[in-house]
C-alpha cells in the first residue's frame, strides 16, 4: 500500500516500451529487446513500405494522365491484392514447414519466450516471426481482399489532385499525401503482416480475428465520406466534412495507439448504444442480445412514423410504440428477480393480470389524450400565453416538486447539505422506521407524480407543439420519436429537457426545432464483453451474499421508488455497507416503471488495502447516519470523495459474531458436566430419531390393537454362521412390510442392503423363530392370513457374538425369544444394525452405570408419536418401562460414548473436544463399530456439538433447572440452530434454508484461543451509497489497460494500491473477472418500480 508504487514496474516498463512502438506503427517490431540480424528489420520495413510503392506507382500514373482516378484505385488495388495472398501464402507455407521440425535443445526458458533464432534472410523462422499468419483460412482471404480495397480506396483517397482540390495548397498536400500513406501503411501491415496490441481492448481473447479488421474499418469510414463528397455535388457540410476528416486522418495512428478509437466489437455496440439512447430516446440494455433487438425496433419506429401520411396518425403511433417500447416486454410477468422462498410474494398470476391491467388503461388514457389534443386543441405561434407555454409553466412547476421530493429522501441533499428531515437516529430500528415511514408516504406522492401525472402533462406539452402540425421532415420524426419515447423511458430526464426547452421558446420568442440531445458523454455502459453475472470467483464465503440478494432486492424495489437513491440512470454505481460485507450495485437499464441491476459482492477477507479503504467507507457512512448533528443544516464532510451516502436499508440477514470461549471450554467444571451431559444428548437424539424413522406413524394404527409382545433374541457367545444358499433364496423372496430398515438406509449400496437382509426374520405366528444361519424349526407355509405381516414385531438381536471362520457350517441351538413388555415399543426401537455389539461386556456393565434411566424416561414420557391422546400416556408409560428397549438404547449411546472418549475416563481436554466437534475421532474399539453406520455416526456426531452447545449456553445463562428445560434448549438446537463447520455443505444448505441461527467453533493459532462463531438472522440496516459513476468507467479503462495491454498482473500493481477518495482496491475488485475479483455476482435482476 506504498504511496511510491510506480504505475508500472522495471520489467514492465521496458516491456512496454517494446510493445508501444510496434502499436504505434501497425505491428513492426523494431525494438527487440536482444541482437537481431539486419535483414529482419529490413525486411519489416519492404513489407511496411508495401501499400506505399504499389500506391506511388498508381498516383504516379494519375499524375502523368495515363490513368484516370478509378483506374489508379483498380491498380494500386490489384497489385496490393496478389501481394496479400503472396504473403500469407507464404506464411502458411513456412508454418507448415517448421511443423515437422522438433526443438530439442532448450536451455533458456525466458531466454525462449523473448528470443527466437534466425537461420537465413528467408527461412521458416523468419517467416513465422515477421508474418504470424491466420488461424482461419476464411480470414486469410477475407484480409488479404480487404487489403487490396483499402489500398486502391486509399490511393484515391490521397490523390494529389484531389486533396489540392480542397485546400488549394500545394504544401498542405504535401503533408497530408506524406503522412496519410503514412496511416495508410500503418492500417494495411496490421492488416495482413502482423496484428499490433491494441490499446483499446474490448475482447480478452480475439478468438475470431476481429482486432487486424479495426485500423481498415476507420480508414474506410474515412474514404466512404470522400466518396460521398465526390458523388453528391453543392453539400456544404458534406464539403467541410470531408476537409475536416482528412486532417483528421494524419492522426488516426495517434489516436488509435493512446486508444481513444474503439476497436470494432465495441464500436458497433457503442454506436447501437448511442443511437438508441440519444437518437431514439431509449435506454441501454442489460445484454448485447436486448440492446440489438431493441434498437432494430427503436429504429424502425422512427422510419415507420415518417412514412404516416396523417399527422394524427404519427402522433397516436409514437405514443403507442415509445410507451410500449419503455416496458420491460421480454419479462412483463417476471416479478423482482430471483426470490426465496422465504420472501412474502402473492400468487405470481394475480400480479401479472393487475400489471398487464395497468399497462392497459395507461395506454389507452395516453392515446384518448394525444389525440384529442392534437385534433381539437389550436395551435399557435410560441407565445407566454399559449396553450403549450401554460403546459410549460406546468412541468416547470412538477420537475421543483419532484426534486424536492426525490432529494429530502436521501440523507443528503445535492450531496452536500444534511437533509433535516431525514432520520437522526439510525441506530435503533424500531426509531428509524417510525421516522421513515413519513417519508415513505412522501415517496410514495412522489411515484404517483413521476409516474402518472408527469408523463401525461409531458404528452400535452409535445402535442401541442406546432411541429407536428405540417409536413414532417426526417429531423421532425426521428426528434418526436425520440421525445414520445423518453416521456416513458426515462420520465425524470425527460421533464427536465422539457422544461429547458419551454424556458428557452419563453425567452426568445422564436420557433426552433427544440427536441434536440441535450445530454452529452460517449461511452459504452457495458464496460466488460460478458453478460452481467456470468462470472464470478466463488468461494466459500459466496453462500451470504446468495442468502442476502433476493431479500435486499426486494428492499431496493421500494428505496428506488421513493427516489432514496437519487436519480436512476443507466450505468450508475452504488456501493452497500454492513460489517464485512461490501455489496456493489450498478444500474443496467430503466424503463417505465422497472429498472434493471446487477448486484456483486466483494471478498470478506481483507486485505491491507482492501482494509484502508473499507475504513474510509466505514467512516463516510459512520458521519452520515450515525454522528449526531445539533445544527439545523450540517455539512458532508466528506463531500470530495467519490462515495456519497444515500440511505439505509432495512434486510433480513445474518449478522456475523465471533466470541472467545477462553475460561468456558477450558474449564474442568464444564468440561466434567460435558461428558454427562452428553449421554443425555445422545438419548434424546436418538429417541427422537427412531420415533420419526419413516413409516413409524404409519405402523401405530397397525399397533395399537395387538395383543402380542414382539419377540427378541437374548445376548448369546454363539455367532450365527452364513446361510446356505437356499436359505438366502428363502429369505430374499419373501416380503417385508414398510417398516423394514431399508427404508432407512436407502442411500446406502445396494450390496449392503442385501448383507441387512439375510438377518432379518421370517414371519413367524408362534413364540418361536429361526436363528439366522441355523435349522428352522417350523416353516410357516400356507398359514397366511391375509393380515399385515407381524415381521416387524419379531426382530433378531445380535448382541456380542464372536466371529466365525468363512466356510464353516454350524449348527446353532434353539434359544428361547425374549419379549417387548410393550406392543408399541418397536416403534421407537433402534435399527437392527445399531444393536450388534463390539465391546466386552465387563466394559459395557461398567458404562451401563452412566446411563440416565430417569432421563430416558422423561424423554420417552414425551414423545407425541400417537393420534389418540387418551392412550398416549399410558403407552407411552408401557414403552418406558420396557427393560428390553432400555437395553437397546444402553447398549447403543453407551457405545458411541466410548468412541468419542476412548479409554480415558478422565474430564476431556479443549483439543480433544475441537477434534471430536470436527469429525476425528480417537481410536477405540468402538470406532470402526460407529464409522461403519454413517447415519449412526452423524447422529452421534450432531449430539456431541449439541452437547457443546449446551455447555456454553450453560455458562453465559446459568445452569439448567429440570428436564423441561434442558429438553427447551435441545429443541431449539434442533429446529433453530445449525450446529457445525464452516466447511461443511450443510452450513451453506443452512443459509440458503435462512435458519435462525448457526454455530461453529473454531481455534485462533496466532492467539492460541478457542472461539466460537455465531450466525444470526435478523433485520438489519445495510449502508447504500452513490458512487461516482464517471471515476469508475476511468478506474475500470485503466484496469484493463494496466492488465490486458501493459501485462501488469504484479500483486501489488499500482491498480490495487489504496486510495481513500477513489475507492481504488474495491472498485477494480468490482470489475468482472478476469480482471475483477468479485466473489458473487447476480445475473440482471429486473425491479418493478410501483
Amino acid at each position: 500500500m506504498s504511496p511510491d508504487v510506480p504505475l508500472l514496474n522495471d520489467y514492465k516498463q521496458d516491456f512496454f516500451l517494446k510493445r508501444f512502438p510496434q502499436t504505434v506503427l501497425g505491428g513492426p517490431r523494431f525494438k527487440l529487446g536482444y541482437c537481431a540480424p539486419p535483414y529482419i528489420y529490413v525486411n519489416q520495413i519492404i513489407l511496411f513500405l508495401m501499400p506505399w510503392v504499389w500506391g506511388g506507382v498508381g498516383t504516379l500514373l494519375y499524375q502523368l494522365g495515363i490513368l484516370k482516378d478509378y483506374y489508379t484505385a483498380a491498380l494500386s488495388g490489384g497489385l496490393m491484392l496478389f501481394t496479400a495472398f503472396v504473403i500469407q501464402f507464404t506464411s502458411l507455407y513456412a508454418r507448415n514447414k517448421s511443423a515437422t521440425v522438433e526443438r530439442i535443445l532448450a536451455t533458456d526458458i525466458l531466454a525462449e519466450e523473448d528470443e527466437h533464432e534466425f537461420t537465413s534472410c528467408a527461412g521458416a523462422e523468419t517467416v513465422k516471426f515477421l508474418i504470424p499468419g491466420k488461424k482461419y483460412v476464411v480470414n486469410t482471404v477475407f484480409h488479404s481482399v480487404l487489403a487490396g480495397l483499402a489500398c486502391g480506396l486509399g490511393t484515391w483517397y490521397l490523390l494529389p489532385n484531389r486533396i489540392t482540390l480542397l485546400y488549394g495548397s500545394t504544401g498542405g498536400t504535401a503533408l497530408l499525401f506524406f503522412f496519410g500513406w503514412m496511416t495508410l501503411c500503418i492500417g494495411e501491415y496490421s492488416l495482413i503482416v502482423n496484428t499490433a496490441t491494441e490499446t483499446a481492448t474490448f475482447q480478452t481473447q480475439d478468438t475470431y480475428e476481429i482486432t487486424p479488421l479495426m485500423r481498415p474499418l476507420y480508414i474506410f469510414f474515412f474514404v466512404s465520406v470522400d466518396l460521398a463528397h465526390s458523388f453528391m455535388v453543392n453539400m456544404p457540410a458534406l464539403e467541410q466534412m470531408n476537409q475536416i476528416l482528412h486532417i483528421l486522418f494524419v492522426f488516426l495512428p495517434f489516436l488509435w495507439a493512446l486508444g481513444t478509437l474503439p476497436p470494432p466489437d465495441a464500436l458497433f455496440l457503442w454506436a447501437m448504444e448511442q443511437i438508441l439512447e440519444f437518437g431514439l430516446g431509449g435506454s441501454s440494455m442489460s445484454t448485447h442480445l436486448r440492446l440489438l433487438v431493441m434498437f432494430i425496433m427503436s429504429a424502425g419506429t422512427a422510419i415507420t412514423s415518417y412514412f404516416i401520411p396523417s399527422t394524427v396518425g404519427v402522433v397516436l403511433f409514437m405514443t403507442g410504440f415509445g410507451f410500449l417500447l419503455s416496458l420491460n416486454l421480454s419479462d412483463v410477468s417476471h416479478k423482482i428477480g430471483t426470490k426465496s422462498k422465504n420472501l412474502p410474494s402473492g400468487p405470481e398470476k394475480y400480479f401479472s393480470w393487475k400489471e398487464c391491467l395497468f399497462y392497459i388503461i395507461i395506454l389507452v388514457f395516453a392515446l384518448l389524450e394525444t389525440g384529442l389534443l392534437h385534433h381539437f386543441a389550436g395551435f399557435s405561434q410560441i407565445s407566454k400565453s399559449s396553450s403549450q407555454a401554460i403546459v410549460g409553466y406546468g412541468l416547470m412547476i412538477l420537475l421543483i416538486i419532484l426534486w424536492i421530493l426525490r432529494e429530502i429522501q436521501s440523507v443528503y441533499i445535492i450531496g452536500i447539505f444534511r437533509n433535516p428531515f431525514y432520520p437522526k437516529d439510525v441506530q435503533t430500528m424500531t426509531v428509524f422506521f417510525e421516522k421513515q415511514t413519513r417519508l415513505m408516504k412522501i415517496g410514495i406522492v412522489r411515484r404517483i407524480l413521476l409516474t402518472l401525472v408527469s408523463p401525461f402533462a409531458m404528452i400535452a406539452f409535445l402535442s401541442l407543439d406546432s411541429s407536428l402540425q405540417g409536413l414532417h421532415s426526417v429531423s421532425v420524426s426521428i426528434g418526436f420519436t425520440r421525445a414520445f419515447r423518453m416521456v416513458w423511458q426515462n420520465t425524470e430526464n425527460a421533464l427536465l429537457e422539457t422544461v429547458i426547452v419551454s424556458t428557452v421558446h419563453l425567452i426568445s420568442s422564436t420557433d426552433m426545432w427544440w427536441n434536440r440531445n441535450l445530454d452529452t458523454g460517449i461511452r459504452l455502459l457495458l464496460s466488460w464483453p460478458g453478460a452481467a453475472g456470468t462470472t464470478a470467483c466463488v468461494c466459500a464465503d459466496t453462500v451470504y451474499y446468495y442468502q442476502m440478494v433476493p431479500r435486499l432486492t426486494a428492499v431496493l424495489q421500494t428505496a428506488m421508488a421513493a427516489g432514496s437513491l437519487g436519480l436512476l440512470l443507466p450505468g450508475s454505481h452504488y456501493l452497500g455497507r454492513f460489517q464485512d460485507r461490501l455489496i456493489w450495485i450498478m444500474i443496467l437499464e430503466c424503463g417505465y416503471t422497472y429498472c434493471c441491476i446487477n448486484i456483486k459482492g466483494l471478498e470478506l477477507q481483507e486485505t491491507s488495502c482492501h482494509t484502508a479503504e473499507a475504513r474510509r467507507v466505514d467512516e463516510v457512512f459512520e458521519d452520515a447516519f450515525e454522528q449526531e448533528y445539533t445544527g439545523v443544516c450540517s455539512l458532508n464532510e466528506h463531500f470530495g470523495n467519490v462515495l456519497t451516502p444515500c440511505t439505509v436499508l432495512p434486510v433480513k440477514l445474518y449478522s456475523d459474531a465471533r466470541n472467545v470461549l477462553s475460561g468456558i471450554i477450558d474449564s474442568h467444571e464444564n468440561l466434567k458436566e460435558f461428558k454427562g451431559d452428553l449421554v443425555k444428548v445422545l438419548v434424546w437424539i436418538l429417541v427422537q430419531y427412531c420415533s420419526k424413522r419413516p413409516g413409524m406413524k404409519e405402523n401405530v394404527y397397525n399397533t395399537e390393537n395387538k395383543g402380542k409382545a414382539p419377540l427378541i433374541l437374548p445376548d448369546s457367545n454363539t455367532s450365527p454362521p452364513p446361510k446356505s444358499p437356499e436359505d438366502i433364496d428363502s429369505l430374499n423372496s419373501e416380503t417385508f412390510d414398510d417398516w423394514s430398515d431399508d427404508n432407512i438406509f436407502d442411500d446406502e449400496p445396494t450390496i449392503k442392503k442385501v448383507i441387512e437382509e439375510k438377518y432379518q426374520l421370517k414371519d413367524l405366528p408362534g413364540t418361536n423363530s429361526f436363528i439366522p444361519g441355523s435349522v428352522e424349526s417350523q416353516r410357516v407355509g400356507d398359514h397366511s392370513t391375509g393380515t399385515v405381516p407381524e415381521n416387524d414385531l419379531y426382530k433378531a438381536v445380535l448382541l456380542g457374538y464372536p466371529a466365525v471362520d468363512k466356510g464353516k457350517q454350524e449348527d446353532m441351538p434353539y434359544i428361547p425369544l425374549m419379549e417387548f413388555s410393550c406392543s408399541h415399543s418397536h416403534l421407537v426401537c433402534l435399527p437392527a444394525e445399531w444393536r450388534t455389539s463390539c465391546m466386552p461386556n465387563s466394559k459395557m456393565k461398567e458404562l451401563s452405570s452412566l446411563f440416565p434411566e430417569d432421563w430416558y424416561q422423561f424423554v420417552l414420557r414425551q414423545l407425541e408419536c400417537f393420534h389418540s391422546e387418551e392412550k398416549a400416556s399410558n403407552v407411552l408409560e408401557e414403552i418406558a418401562n420396557d427393560k428390553v428397549l432400555k437395553d437397546f438404547y444402553v447398549h447403543t449411546v453407551m457405545t458411541c460414548y466410548f468412541s468419542f472418549f476412548g479409554r480415558d475416563n478422565m474430564a476431556p481436554s479443549p483439543g480433544h473436544i475441537l477434534r471430536v466437534y470436527s469429525g476425528v475421532l480417537p481410536w477405540s474399539v468402538a470406532l470402526d463399530w460407529l464409522t461403519e453406520k454413517p447415519e449412526l455416526f452423524q447422529l452421534a456426531l450432531k449430539a456431541f456439538r449439541y452437547t457443546l452447545k449446551l455447555m456454553i449456553d450453560k455458562a453465559s445463562l446459568g445452569p439448567i433447572e429440570d428436564f423441561r428445560e434442558l429438553i427447551k434448549y435441545l429443541e431449539e438446537y434442533e429446529y433453530d440452530w445449525y450446529i457445525g463447520l464452516v466447511s461443511d455443505e450443510k452450513w451453506k444448505e443452512a443459509i440458503l434454508q435462512e435458519k435462525p441461527y448457526l454455530f461453529s467453533l473454531g481455534y485462533d493459532s496466532n492467539m492460541g484461543i478457542y472461539t466460537g462463531r455465531v450466525l444470526s438472522l435478523q433485520e438489519l440496516l445495510i449502508q447504500v451509497g452513490k458512487l461516482n459513476a464517471e471515476a469508475v468507467r476511468g478506474q475500470w479503462a485503466n484496469l484493463s489497460w494496466e492488465l490486458l495491454y501493459a501485462t501488469n498482473d504484479d500483486e501489488e500493481r499500482y491498480s490495487i494500491q489504496a486510495h481513500p477518495l477513489l475507492l481504488r482496491n474495491l472498485t477494480v475488485q468490482a470489475a468482472d473477472p478476469p480482471l475483477g475479483y468479485p466473489i458473487y455476482s447476480s445475473k440482471p435482476l429486473h425491479i418493478h418500480l410501483y
